[in-house]
């Protein structure tokens, strides 16, 4: 698979994307608060601009990407987000860049990093065969993973050492980078044949909805990652204010604790290439989900001095990384070897939105249960709801998948 120049300009691409990606989320922030002098509500307002194309624009990305060539949608994708980082940062150096501003390039990244994100889902399907899914999205989730872990340490340093507009320009070279990269993919993907007009895009969205809601499969997956996002949304608001208020650990220890689900998730995408095939990709993802939902209800129980509840916590989201990084790369194979050519990116955009619009919801379910049942409490029982997600997996027909995908 490596030997194949297009999926290494797609590997290449992709990871300098999500570098961009997940610096722009700490140097857009920084900027508000550094150089704008942005208040918490503000801070808030911006981060939720921000994340809001996830729930407003998935279906309809999904629905437009199977009728364009993926690889057309990441290149002007990232000629998008380089211009918009650009501009911004040209702004800033000037003064010229209020905060209605960066709330526009705030948005503007995170829908045309919508785009981006189903496209090369898609287009990894049209590039490898489906026998290399498993080994193709664990290198390219290892990749993801090694950018959520350096790519918000490096907008941080890029901010503290030159200065936000800066940082910004820095940005936009990473996907600049990632367009230069996949512009070189040669392979001419060929689109699904379709009628000469066209149908509506509402009933393309319908379509995608039918075929994921059809397949027990698929269907399984919408409702174990709508379980599992729902309850995490509410374990994470407790779990943050657990750690500085319960367990009394300063900020350093919070965020050295939650660091180590990045190497748990390198781990899990390096055994994402190897378990499924050897123990049966059902048994794999049945496991790993209640390995990596269930080591959070240890957390309740963690009491004493930093010296003792810190490397707990260590090994917990290194579990959690591992384990959760498993189940992404085995699902996200399923899912594409379920779901034919010209319905992939209205099935990667329907689980999506199924699985991110509860998180709103658990956020507030936690805080409202905290406030109630106080911090311990809330944070078992929540932490239990998660295991919803691998009992539904367990009662459906992905736990009786094999060591083969299906064709």
């Amino acid at each position: 698979m490596w030997r194949d120049g297009d999926f290494r300009r797609l590997w290449v691409g992709q990871t300098a994307s999500q570098l961009g990606e997940h610096a722009s989320l700490v140097v857009l922030p920084l900027f508000a608060v550094l150089t704008l002098d942005a208040g918490a509500g503000q801070l808030g307002v911006l981060r939720a601009v921000g994340q809001a194309p996830i729930l407003l624009l998935s279906l309809l990305v999904g629905a437009w990407v199977d009728r364009w060539r993926a690889r057309t949608v990441m290149v002007l994708t990232d000629v998008g987000r380089t211009l918009a980082l650009g501009a911004a940062a040209v702004a800033g150096l000037f003064g010229w860049l209020g905060l209605p501003g960066l709330f526009v390039v705030a948005f503007t990244i995170g829908a045309l990093s919508v785009f981006f994100d189903v496209a090369y889902q898609t287009s990894l399907v049209r590039l490898v065969r489906r026998d290399q899914l498993v080994r193709g999205n664990s290198a390219l989730e290892g990749s993801r993973s090694a950018a959520q872990i350096g790519g918000p340490a490096l907008g941080g340093a890029l901010v503290s050492l030159l200065s936000a507009p800066v940082a910004a320009a820095s940005g936009a070279l990473f996907f600049a980078l990632s367009f230069l990269s996949i512009r070189r993919i040669r392979r001419i993907e060929s689109l699904p044949k379709s009628s000469e007009r066209p149908p509506r895009i509402w009933r393309r969205i319908h379509e995608g909805l039918r075929f994921v809601v059809g397949d027990a499969s698929l269907r399984t997956v919408c409702l174990a990652s709508a379980a599992f996002q729902f309850s995490f949304a509410a374990v994470m608001t407790v779990y943050l204010l657990f750690l500085p208020r319960e367990l009394h650990l300063s900020g350093t220890a919070v965020g050295l604790a939650l660091a180590a689900t990045g190497p748990g998730a390198l781990l899990g995408s390096v055994l994402a290439a190897r378990l499924p095939s050897r123990f049966g990709h059902g048994a794999v993802l049945v496991s790993a989900a209640i390995l990596g939902d269930g080591v959070f209800l240890c957390v309740p129980a963690l009491h004493g001095s930093p010296a003792v509840t810190v490397p707990a916590l260590l090994a917990v989201n290194f579990v959690f990384g591992t384990a959760g990084q498993l189940v992404n790369v085995t699902v996200m194979a399923v899912r594409q070897a379920l779901t034919p050519d010209g319905m992939q990116g209205r099935a990667a955009a329907t689980i999506t939105c199924a699985g991110m619009g509860l998180t709103p919801l658990g956020s507030l379910l936690g805080g409202f249960l905290a406030e109630e049942w106080g911090l311990r409490a809330t944070l078992l029982v929540t932490a239990a709801g998660m295991m919803l997600s691998p009992v539904l997996m367990a009662m459906s027909p992905l736990a009786r998948l094999g060591r083969e995908l299906p064709q």
